[in-house]
């Protein structure tokens, strides 16, 4: 592992709650995400989006994942975790609309972790993690498996 990584798998401890990150949704992002990769109208459009169940122009949802991911890795990289990627994400739910203006943040809480039997140089992590709204209203959750490096693969594995 790289000496810039300062937090390893046997420092994360289950149960514990991180809360980070601070995105402000921009109204040019919103539409420029829409017409490259979700182009529904009420994602593109203030008159559609008053028209339909929104009321007004709303990002994507694969764009809040997007914005999401930003902060998680910003994350990462300001407290060095050794992350090694991700190995899926499940119960991805959309809670509420995010619109222009919002300024999201995240609380992640570590629900488990193991090390991997076939990979000795890392652990799996299972996370919950919940975006919020300036108005402390949750607009998005979802869990994630990560992989993250040991700071000792030869140390012996916990049976």
């Amino acid at each position: 592992m790289s000496a810039e990584f300062r937090t390893f798998f046997e420092d994360l401890v289950p149960g514990e709650v991180h809360k980070f990150g601070r995105y402000e949704v921009k109204r040019d992002e919103v539409i420029d995400f829409a017409r490259a990769y979700d182009p529904h109208e009420f994602h593109l459009s203030d008159e559609a989006a008053a028209q339909s169940h929104f009321g007004r122009l709303a990002a994507s949802g694969w764009h809040t994942c997007a914005m999401t991911m930003r902060m998680m890795v910003d994350q990462m990289h300001e407290k060095g975790i050794a992350s090694m990627g991700g190995a899926g994400v499940d119960e991805l739910r959309w809670l509420a609309p995010v619109y222009p203006g919002d300024v999201l943040r995240v609380e992640s809480e570590l629900l488990e972790k193991r090390r991997s039997r076939s990979r000795p140089e890392m652990g799996l992590i299972r996370r919950r993690n919940t975006v919020f709204n300036q108005e402390n209203r949750a607009v998005m959750s979802f869990l994630v498996t990560g992989m993250i490096g040991l700071r000792d693969p030869s140390a012996p594995m916990d049976e």
